[in-house]
């Protein structure tokens, strides 16, 4: 009679599963996949870098035609290379605020926050990381665009009195402080989406505050003009670009500081109701 015998089966053992930790980099590493996985961000930044470079050729263009002539604008024939390259940063803040605003605002329009918010508990540094990371890469086509547009419109005006080059004094501080502005621009886009978790919302007061609020200003009388007018946040951010200041403008070292803190401002109010409020 044949007996059996039964071996016990060892048990299956399995790898451990790796234990993620939520880091700072991982966090910055998946807004930036985040960003580009985007269609509208392509869109959006190809829009700002044409609006700032195509901008500045028309109006360096404008100005070589009317050269000499009597119709030309008086403010316009003081015009230098610098001002006529970067006059186009008007539009392009509009195109980079914007997506700014898209960048969180929409993912409150998708319901996506969450999902986000619950990989990263502490809330905060997904708000920090948004910012870092679009701001980063609208200053990095904001000063694209200054040096593109700078480097077509100056052989445009060449021999013309508008005529300079980047060796002139302030040319390079003005088409690194476009390029900075911009990227502050996007990081207050961020803000006032996380802010107002609307982007028709966001978009509305960015728009109200960069171009609408100044026009205002010009209404008031011209005693309380001079004392407002230069800390409003696109007046101080034009000093940073500006290459001559008048005396009622700020120089380009308090604008950067002005305009530094209209952007802390908007993050704080931005990172408040993160804390505070449900998504």
């Amino acid at each position: 009679m044949s007996t059996l015998t039964a071996t016990a089966e060892e048990p299956r053992t399995t790898a451990p599963r790796p234990a993620y930790r939520v880091t700072g980099r991982r966090v910055l590493s998946s807004e930036w996949a985040k960003l580009w996985s985007l269609r509208s961000t392509w869109i959006t930044l190809g829009l700002g870098l044409l609006f700032l470079v195509a901008f500045g050729l028309i109006a360096a263009s404008r100005y070589k035609s009317q050269i000499g002539s009597s119709h030309m604008d008086r403010d316009f024939a003081a015009s230098t290379a610098v001002s006529l390259s970067l006059f186009g940063t008007n539009f392009a803040q509009l195109a980079l605020g914007v997506l700014g605003v898209l960048v969180t605002a929409g993912e409150y329009s998708t319901g996506m926050i969450r999902s986000t918010l619950a990989a990263v508990p502490r809330r905060l540094p997904v708000l920090w990381s948004k910012a870092a990371v679009f701001g980063l890469v609208a200053l990095v086509i904001g000063t694209l665009g200054a040096f593109v547009a700078f480097g077509f419109g100056s052989g445009i005006v060449s021999g013309t009195p508008a005529a300079m080059s980047l060796s002139h004094a302030g040319v390079l501080r003005s088409l690194l402080g476009a390029g900075l502005y911009l990227g502050l621009v996007g990081v207050i886009g961020v803000a006032l989406g996380a802010l107002l978790r609307s982007v028709a919302g966001g978009i509305s007061v960015l728009v109200a505050t960069l171009m609408l609020i100044p026009g205002l200003i010009s209404l008031l009388p011209s005693s309380w003009q001079n004392d407002i007018s230069p800390y409003l946040p696109s007046n101080a951010g034009e000093s940073l670009f500006a290459l001559t200041h008048d005396s009622t403008a700020l120089s380009p070292t308090a604008g950067l500081l002005v305009f530094l803190g209209w952007t802390a401002l908007a993050l704080a109010g931005a990172a408040y109701r993160l804390v505070r409020s449900d998504v």
